[in-house]
């Protein structure tokens, strides 16, 4: 699986989150809400975690992005699209099935 990150989604982190060069980002699993793969289940991030045994990681003007072996269940079989939505002025996500 792969994490993509657009570089609007870059720019939100780094101007609405205070992301720099050297932090980190962890995408997880939380309980509640939605998603398009797992109902009940929605996507969170939290920032300046390190990664312990990540399963997909990118590293994007020196801010390294993350998923942990602990939240494959969630992404299995597809990949992480993260974008900008400027309408909502948030980062969104989709998801891209693995053939």
């Amino acid at each position: 699986m792969e994490i993509k990150i657009s570089d609007d989604a870059l720019n939100w982190f780094k101007e609405e989150v205070e992301l720099t060069e050297g932090d980190t980002v962890k995408f997880q699993a939380k309980y509640g809400g939605s998603s398009p793969i797992h109902e009940g289940f929605s996507l969170a991030f939290q920032v300046k975690e390190e990664p312990v045994e990540p399963i997909s990681q990118v590293e994007k003007d020196g801010i390294t992005f993350f998923i942990d072996t602990t939240d494959a269940w969630y992404f299995e079989g597809y990949h992480l699209l993260v974008n900008y939505d400027a309408e909502l002025d948030e980062v969104v996500y989709d998801y891209e099935e693995i053939h």
